[in-house]
């Protein structure tokens, strides 16, 4: 089932989400609706808080070429243990605030400790996008947005879009 995603301002997504500590069939049945949303929006990460709700959840699925087979993860309780020291610049969006994109730095390299929808313990390292996309995610986690890493001139620039467009999605 799709799910509603949150726009940007809304205090929920500034609240940290508690851990899991029992892996419910109520929290599969939300990983694979997140992932149906994630699809479906399109993007390619999206968190619990996001759709309302305040669990240590998020899903990815950073493989974008035409053709290649998906690797969708669900992650319970993503932790990262370790970070490079190399830093990498993308330009990032979030569903939250929909057409808004600004390069943040992150460590180019994760390593990342999470329960997956089996209930067993994984662990990866991720480069690139994917380890861009897991912090990102984890952010949000935390109460943090993508904007929250930018001068507060720009942050406050992209919060009055993205509250005139609530205002204009209000009046239908």
């Amino acid at each position: 089932m799709k799910r509603n995603i949150l726009l940007h301002p809304d205090p929920r997504l500034k609240k940290v989400a508690k851990p899991v500590d029992d892996l419910t069939d109520e929290l599969r049945t939300l990983a694979d609706d997140m992932l149906q949303t994630m699809y479906e929006a399109p993007g390619i990460g999206l968190a619990a808080p996001q759709v309302g709700n305040l669990n240590r959840l998020i899903v990815l699925d950073c493989v974008k070429e035409e053709g290649e087979k998906p690797r969708p993860l669900i992650m319970f309780n993503p932790q990262i243990k370790a970070s490079s020291d190399e830093q990498n610049s993308y330009e990032e969006g979030c569903l939250s605030l929909p057409d808004l994109y600004a390069d943040v730095t992150r460590p180019k390299v994760v390593d990342v400790e999470w329960i997956d929808r089996d209930g067993k313990l994984q662990t990866e390292t991720f480069d690139g996008l994917w380890a861009t996309c897991v912090q990102h995610e984890i952010d949000h986690l935390d109460g943090k947005l993508f904007i929250d890493y930018l001068k507060p001139l720009k942050r406050q620039m992209m919060t009055r879009k993205m509250v005139k467009l609530k205002r204009e999605l209000a009046r239908g």
